[in-house]
């Protein structure tokens, strides 16, 4: 297994004098990864997160000028400026509209909007308008790429090192770790025996690694004077098959992921993550990207789940619904009951979830993805039906 992300949380004050701040979580981030390499966890990526997009002390655009010189030198590949906040119902949701410019302006740079929370409900004018930023972003980037860097969240804390998801509670510094582990689950179910010795396998296995990581980093974030809220084990895949969640499903014997039995596998491998002990943070739960999956963009080919199984699925395992490649004339309508749906969800099952939802302009249904992407397994853009619940908004 890897790490996909060590990722550092900091609260930005004014940015134009932050570069102690992010040079002191580049320092923890440098230290941290020669710590987890020389365990034998390769790290992907260090990543920035600062407090909501809502709280920042200057426009966002302005933020981003500033820090990003500043990750760069400290060794960050990512900048999360966190989420707008939905809030109650007299929430500002003013800066949704700066959202479209920061991500057409930015290679590097995330963003989200939390639209539903257990405490206040769904907000479904944030929800609405997410779905016109999704809109706006795939018309004004490259195959509607800059979707990747935006992200509806519902239900989701601070502290989740995985992007988009990523922001800080504007207490001390934090840092956090994301794993890239399905790998592990392939391992854990191939060959074995039963149900019960597969679930048992990934249990300790993720129970020794996480011991293992923890050894590793803890020590260094109580060094640096950074709190350490945990590690998110989500089950994250790499586009071939050997680091496929799909290839996990279906080692532990279901015969095609998104054949019936899937939603029990999906269960099953949130359950592991649930027993096994860990400092948790984030989702610890199942992630299905299906464009960063090759087994998933295999099936996906095959026409063998739709955007609604994968809704499905997220309502006993994972994240939501994660990069999912979509028709380019898919309408707004369409895509705030989509993103409707995952926050009714989050908000009835009190779990986290999130959508990335990536219309892809010139493909219709059934046509494969062209995307020139290290981290991506071309799949085939998902059907929808055509149809949205504009009189719910």
């Amino acid at each position: 297994m890897r790490i996909r992300s060590i990722t550092c949380f900091v609260t930005i004050d004014d940015p134009a004098s932050q570069a102690d701040t992010v040079r002191d979580a580049g320092l923890l981030a440098a230290d941290a990864r020669e710590a987890l390499e020389t365990a034998g966890f390769p790290v992907q990526t260090a990543r920035l997160a600062t407090q909501p997009l809502s709280l920042l002390p200057a426009p966002p655009l302005d933020v981003a000028a500033e820090l990003w010189p500043a990750c760069l030198e400290a060794g960050f590949e990512y900048l999360s400026l966190g989420p707008v906040l939905g809030g109650g119902p007299d929430a500002d949701l003013s800066r949704l509209d700066l959202i479209p410019e920061l991500i057409q302006s930015t290679d590097a740079v995330f963003a989200g909007v939390l639209a539903a929370d257990v405490e206040w409900g769904i907000r479904f004018e944030a929800v609405r308008r997410t779905a016109g930023l999704v809109r706006a972003i795939a018309g004004s980037t490259d195959q509607g790429f800059g979707n990747l860097r935006l992200a509806m969240l519902a239900n989701v804390g601070p502290h989740a090192p995985f992007f988009p998801a990523a922001y800080h509670d504007g207490g001390p510094p934090a840092v956090a770790l994301a794993t890239e582990s399905a790998d592990l689950a392939v391992d854990a179910f191939t060959d074995a025996s039963s149900v019960d010795e597969a679930r048992d396998r990934l249990v300790g296995m993720v129970e020794d690694n996480a011991a293992l990581i923890v050894d590793a980093v803890a020590p260094l974030a109580e060094a640096h004077g950074f709190r350490f809220p945990g590690i998110d084990f989500s089950l994250a895949p790499f586009p071939e098959e050997a680091r496929s969640i799909g290839a996990a499903v279906e080692r532990l014997g279901v015969d095609r992921f998104g054949a019936p039995g899937t939603l029990f596998a999906a269960s099953l491998l949130t359950e592991c993550l649930r027993r096994a002990e860990y400092p948790h943070t984030g989702f610890n739960g199942l992630m299905l990207p299906v464009l960063e999956d090759a087994v998933l963009a295999q099936r996906s080919m095959e026409e063998m789940f739709t955007v609604n199984d994968l809704l499905l699925y997220s309502a006993v395992c994972g994240t939501g619904l994660d990069t999912v490649p979509l028709p380019g004339d898919v309408s707004e309508e369409e895509l705030a009951g989509i993103l409707l749906d995952v926050a009714a969800l989050a908000v009835r099952l009190d779990k986290p979830l999130t959508a990335r939802l990536m219309p892809v302009p010139g493909l219709s249904a059934g046509d494969v993805a062209g995307f020139e992407f290290e981290y991506f397994a071309n799949g085939r853009v998902l059907g929808v039906k055509g149809w949205g619940s504009e009189r719910l908004f």
